[in-house]
């Protein structure tokens, strides 16, 4: 039968993993926040480069509009 010091011993540390699971929960929950933030950004740059891909021409010269837009 466990003692009462060893009991208190195992509360104790139980009391320490469940702090300790509640601290990397947090950490990844904000990890997963900056890349979600990040995935936005990367997509809109991808957008950016795409829409600037189809203004520039074959011979790497931004074309230009007509006059009559």
């Amino acid at each position: 039968m466990p003692t009462k010091d060893s009991l208190i011993e195992i509360e104790t540390k139980l009391a320490y993993q469940e702090n300790l699971l509640e601290e990397l929960n947090n950490v990844v929950c904000r990890q997963q926040d900056q890349i979600d933030e990040l995935h936005l950004k990367v997509r809109s740059l991808q957008d950016k480069a795409n829409e600037h891909a189809i203004d520039v021409g074959t011979d790497g010269m931004e074309t230009e509009i007509p006059p009559h837009y």
